[in-house]
């Protein structure tokens, strides 16, 4: 009976290889937004037909017409691959029935407690679950914590008799997306994966190999799923750090970003972290969490993560008192003055506001009675966390009558010599004026 087992195994998972080899696999990708798109795009360009599948009409009609609406995919390579209907989206999950290899990319997001919300993860298992027939690769790349896929997707798969390794296959592979980076995309980053068990980590080696330049496997799910959280915990953890470094910079007197520039040219030991207004997007403020929560299964307090948290969550706060003592410098209150912000992306030249410490800054200003605005030209237009704020052009006008200017985002259209020679007071919370002289700057401007 065993050898049956196994002959039978090592067939369905044969053949599924061979069609994936051949590029007769068709490739589903659940969720079209900053990693599902271009993972999609990537499939095509080597062959594959690829369904995108998104509970968004909007999202499905652009791709439908090849119109692009992500940074990292290139409009003309999109508009080329639907015209050869080699990618195509719908709304319709009955469709994941025809699927040889299903990616899931949907968001993962905490709630207010900072707690993992897996709503949609398992909302998307449980419409594959529906379809589900034996050959199937699934994948997931969303960011989690360690035993969602084997723990929370398998079971809900496993309802209909099927089984994981046997009938199909079960694998986690987290993004590594980096939203706007010329240097590296999804083709060129290295790549985790891991298997809910052998079978399933060949076939999805075999699957990511084919547009990926390089895979690094790993022993399971689990810890692919740790790799990612602990990735971005490191980063979360280090800017932390150069965020309490420029809190007691403040104190001290001294300029945080002329301690850490000299402290970056050590060739050895140290990596470059820089301090800001907080952090944002969709991985640093929310993935350390995930593991936060999950070590209380274990009894175990993440400590560094923990703190971490809250020196980066402080940052608007900080901001904020730190506009006051400037405006309180010219003989102002915070109260009814006047304050442009620059910039309400998270991060430079990108239109991604999700989570951006400058959403927070602006609310807090606002409550603290300031007469807030803000220019964004990738982001004119702001919907989160309740607020619905609209930019305004960058004219020497606006920068003139604002009592202060702070610069939240450092994008690279915007001339900051300029603005600086215009305004009053500049707060400048990003480093973007470290190449104007100390003349140029004179009195007016401030550093975090």
């Amino acid at each position: 009976m065993t050898d049956i087992q196994e002959v039978r195994v090592s067939g369905t998972a044969e053949a599924l290889k061979q069609r994936v080899l051949s590029r007769e696999a068709r490739i589903g990708v659940v969720g079209l937004g900053y990693v599902g798109l271009p993972f999609a795009v990537e499939k095509a360009k080597v062959g594959f037909q690829v369904m995108g599948f998104d509970r968004s009409e909007g999202r499905v009609g652009q791709v439908n017409r090849g119109e692009n609406y992500i940074g990292d995919v290139k409009d003309e390579e999109l508009r080329d691959l639907v015209a050869q209907g080699l990618i195509q989206a719908t709304t319709d999950s009955s469709l994941l029935a025809q699927m040889d290899v299903i990616v899931i990319c949907v968001p993962t997001p905490l709630d207010q407690n900072l707690t993992p919300d897996l709503s949609y993860v398992k909302g998307v298992t449980q419409d594959i679950a529906r379809h589900l027939r034996p050959g199937q690769l699934i994948s997931l790349e969303s960011t989690t914590y360690p035993g969602t896929t084997e723990d929370i997707m398998r079971p809900i798969l496993e309802q209909g008799g099927l089984r994981a390794g046997q009938d199909f296959y079960l694998a986690h592979s987290p993004e590594r997306v980096d939203p706007g980076n010329k240097r590296y995309s999804t083709k060129n980053t290295n790549k985790v994966v891991g298997g809910n068990d052998p079978a399933s980590l060949d076939v999805a080696v075999t699957f990511y190999q084919q547009a990926i330049q390089h895979i690094v496997p790993v022993s399971s799910a689990k810890a692919a799923e740790l790799v990612k959280v602990y990735e971005n915990t490191f980063r979360a953890v280090n800017i932390a750090l150069a965020n309490e470094i420029a809190l007691l910079c403040d104190r001290m007197g001294l300029n945080v970003w002329e301690v850490l520039d000299a402290a970056f040219t050590k060739p050895f030991g140290i990596m470059p972290f820089y301090p800001g207004p907080g952090v944002g997007g969709h991985c640093i403020p929310l993935d350390p969490h995930y593991l936060e929560w999950k070590a209380r299964e274990f009894n175990f307090q993440t400590r560094f993560i923990a703190l971490a948290g809250e020196v980066n969550r402080r940052m608007p706060e900080f901001v904020v008192d730190k506009a006051a003592r400037v405006l309180n410098e010219d003989r102002k209150a915070l109260n009814g003055s006047r304050v442009l912000l620059l910039g309400m992306a998270y991060k430079g030249d990108l239109d991604d506001y999700r989570e951006s410490p400058a959403i927070v800054v602006y609310d807090l200003l606002q409550k603290a009675g300031a007469d807030v605005q803000f220019h964004d030209s990738w982001t004119p237009h702001v919907r989160e966390h309740g607020l619905d704020l609209h930019g305004i052009d960058l004219t020497d006008d606006v920068v003139r009558e604002a009592d202060l200017v702070i610069i939240t985002t450092m994008h690279s259209a915007v001339d900051y010599g300029h603005v600086v020679g215009l305004a009053k007071r500049v707060l400048d919370t990003r480093n973007a004026t470290r190449n104007l002289s100390a003349e140029e700057k004179a009195d007016k401007v401030v550093m975090l």
